[in-house]
């Protein structure tokens, strides 16, 4: 299976969008993604974009992406930040990840960034078999915090 990895275009949302809902059933949370294209669509490619990503095609299908943020550090400096590598479950094994992680990494040393950060879940050891082949490092002190919209709303009012 070869794979061509390029800079994600707006055309690639739907596509993009899809992979992140089959990341989301194999997380165990199909109900919990509430973007949509349009969002997906400016947040990315509108005024003011906030993520830069990539796609991996094979016949011209979309079988993965990754998509990255900028991220800021008081003690680090700029970051970059992978929010999602995704291969669709037919594409896996192929290496296509591994192209996709790469060009991340590419990008992060051409921005000059400090490193590059993730979060992977403890119970994906496929994901975690995949980051160790890159010597990744783990942390087990930091918990991660998050507040929803509706708790926000609280919280300003």
């Amino acid at each position: 299976m070869n794979a061509t990895i390029r800079r994600a275009e707006v055309r690639d949302v739907p596509a993009m969008l899809a992979l992140v809902r089959e990341l989301a059933v194999f997380e165990r949370a199909p109900n919990e993604v509430t973007v949509t294209e349009d969002h997906m669509s400016d947040a990315g490619f509108g005024k003011d974009p906030v993520w830069v990503g990539w796609v991996a095609e094979v016949d011209d299908d979309i079988v993965g992406m990754a998509v990255c943020y900028e991220r800021y550090s008081t003690w680090k400096g700029r970051r970059l930040y992978l929010e999602d590598i995704i291969v669709t479950e037919s594409a896996r094994g192929h290496r296509i990840g591994e192209m996709l992680f790469k060009q991340c990494a590419a990008y992060a040393v051409e921005q000059n960034y400090s490193g590059m950060l993730w979060q992977v879940l403890d119970w994906n050891v496929d994901a975690i078999r995949f980051y160790d082949r890159f010597s990744a490092q783990y942390s087990k002190e930091w918990v991660n915090g998050s507040l929803e919209l509706e708790q926000l709303k609280k919280i300003a009012s």
